[in-house]
């Protein structure tokens, strides 16, 4: 009896109507704004580091197909976020929609990977503008603390770094006075960064050189060859293209954050989507460029894997482009920065308000309308990251996080699709008499229905947790390079088995959301892709980063079943009615979409 409470807690879901109520926060944000937040959070350390980075080392001028395959990535979770802000306009993001498509345990644990997230971006932006400015000062800074205070661990930085702590609780405190001052800096910042962007793509074109994409491998200089593949666009193959779209994905993280302000957006159902779909375009098309005029102006070998602009620039004899670009970037840094912090605090509310973190995380300050509280403990967490731990194992770390995020929701827009409608009356009946051959056929939906029902939304949920796990094996035999031929037709099996998966969720009925005013599109397609991209993505990191992120998610259970499970909102809601009415009434939670 005791484990069937569980499990029945662990599977609780929050209905539509308990989304619904009045908010404390302050509904301030307009399709620019959020427009902004996304772009700001986003365009920085990427378009400044890691396009030069990426060509180098990994794909050459094929860094520019990396960053397309990252951008699609992307742009399916987005497509799937924009649906469900549609629908859940609360703050919380991917967190809210779990708990109202596949319960309470997932939602915390999707709420806990937003969390580890937004502390390690945070951490990672203020680190690397830190490194950045120092970097223009001769590393004054890390030569002086390096010797006063040296941090001898292995996974931490080499000594602590201060001016990143006091960047972070500046922007705390920013963010603390309120949303809308905050955004307005914001606006004015992003708006500094895509002129940046602009100047960088109009001056590096005028000094660009096609022939630097199909540069022969006997045409490179005998020290460079070694290091520079197989020379052409694409040194290291297709295998380098997929590799760079690993590391090209960490550009576009940070998108997601618009969706935490479905309780501080003016119109949530139609400006949120509009601003998901908006800032990915604009995202894409800024690496696009930037990375084709870069590869363009000097030979991907030559990259220099820090800083490429100054140096580009520099050998192209135009160093005031190169300290237009290194101003710019300070101040897209800065965006960056806030873009990350803001969505952290609004996680920390949405789980507190829900009773499975501490409550009084949860609190609004009455003149602000923020949540002080979550934004100081926020600030505090993340200023003590970025003050001592190493940027490389931060960067894995909240790439695995994102990445899990991406898939529950993507998983929760096929659950939401095909869930049956418990108030549906087919032919007078409430449900189908289910058979094992009535079963079989529909499968393929030999039975000719034409909406969800119980026995439909069963098969689906079946399928797809199937088709997760022969796609993590998929993807974890394709990443593991194993050589011969039972390798092959095992990856040729479990491809056929992902299409026959797909075919059955295809056949089977969908709910009808044409009242919603944004949808994906082509459904069960593209979250199908977007689950296997990312779970492909996923399994590429190495074996620490899975060992640090199981960690992480240990130290969350345990808060979660110690306090979460028996402090849940849920819980108390469950246990009001039950005094009411003498019994709890079961109600599916999504009928109310």
């Amino acid at each position: 009896m005791g484990c069937a409470r569980i499990l029945s807690a662990l599977r609780r879901c929050k209905r539509l109507d308990d989304s619904q109520g009045g908010s404390e926060l302050a509904r301030c944000l307009g399709l620019l704004d959020l427009t902004a937040l996304g772009v700001g959070s986003t365009l920085g350390l990427g378009v400044y580091v890691l396009a030069g980075a990426v060509a180098k080392t990994v794909a050459g001028p094929a860094v520019t197909l990396s960053f397309l395959v990252a951008a699609i990535a992307s742009a399916f979770a987005g497509l799937c976020y924009a649906e469900f802000a549609a629908r859940v306009p609360r703050a919380g993001s991917a967190y809210v929609y779990s708990y109202v498509s596949v319960g309470e345990f997932i939602a915390f644990t999707i709420g806990w990977n937003l969390i580890l997230e937004y502390v390690i971006g945070t951490a990672s932006v203020a680190k690397g503008m830190s490194n950045y400015i120092d970097s223009i000062c001769n590393n004054t800074m890390a030569r002086t603390l390096t010797a006063a205070a040296p941090i001898n661990v292995s996974f931490l930085a080499e000594y602590p770094d201060f001016f990143a702590f006091g960047l972070v609780l500046v922007i705390t405190i920013l963010l603390g006075v309120g949303v809308r001052e905050s955004t307005k800096l914001n606006n004015v910042f992003t708006a500094l960064n895509m002129a940046t962007v602009v100047i960088v793509v109009i001056a590096g074109a005028t000094q660009s050189d096609p022939s630097n994409w199909r540069i022969a491998v006997e045409d490179i200089p005998e020290e460079y060859r070694e290091a520079a593949g197989a020379g052409g666009f694409m040194p290291w193959g297709v295998a380098g293209v997929m590799a760079g779209a690993a590391k090209c994905f960490f550009g576009f993280v940070g998108f997601d954050c618009v969706a935490t302000t479905g309780e501080e957006a003016k119109n949530p159902k139609r400006d949120i989507p509009l601003s998901i779909i908006l800032s990915l375009v604009i995202i894409f098309i800024s690496y696009f460029t930037i990375a084709t005029v870069l590869t363009m102006m000097l030979p991907y070998y030559l990259q220099d894997a820090d800083a490429p602009f100054p140096h580009v620039f520099g050998v192209a004899g135009l160093p005031s482009v190169g300290w237009i670009v290194t101003i710019g970037a300070i101040f897209a840094l800065c965006t960056s920065l806030l873009g990350a912090m803001f969505p952290l605090p609004r996680v920390l509310y949405a789980m507190a308000s829900d009773g499975v973190l501490f409550r009084p995380l949860a609190r609004i300050h009455r003149r602000t309308q923020t949540p002080l509280l979550a934004t100081a403990f926020s600030g505090l967490l993340s200023a003590t990251m970025a003050a001592i731990f190493n940027l490389n194992q931060l960067i894995d770390m909240m790439s695995i996080g994102t990445l899990m995020a991406y898939t529950i929701v993507a998983i929760s827009v096929l659950i939401l699709r095909y869930e049956e409608d418990s108030t549906m009356i087919i032919n007078g009946l409430k449900a189908l008499p289910e058979t094992p051959w009535s079963v079989v056929k529909q499968l393929f939906n030999l039975l000719g229905l034409k909406e969800p029902t119980m026995l439909s939304s069963t098969i689906a949920k079946c399928t797809i947790f199937i088709f997760f796990v022969v796609s993590l094996a998929a993807c974890g035999t394709m990443s593991w390079e194993v050589i011969g031929e039972g390798a092959w037709v095992a990856s040729g099996a479990l491809g056929i088995l992902l299409l026959l998966l797909l075919l059955v969720l295809y056949r089977q009925p969908r709910r009808d959301v044409a009242h919603l005013t944004f949808t994906v599109p082509l459904v069960p397609l593209v979250p199908y892709l977007s689950v296997i991209m990312n779970v492909y993505l996923m399994v590429q990191l190495d074996y620490h980063t899975w060992v640090r992120f199981i960690l992480w998610l240990a130290v969350g259970y345990l808060i979660y079943f110690f306090y979460g499970i028996s402090n849940s909102s849920l819980k108390e809601k469950k246990n009001d009615d039950s005094h009411t009415n003498g019994k709890v009434e079961e109600k599916h939670v999504i009928t109310k979409f």
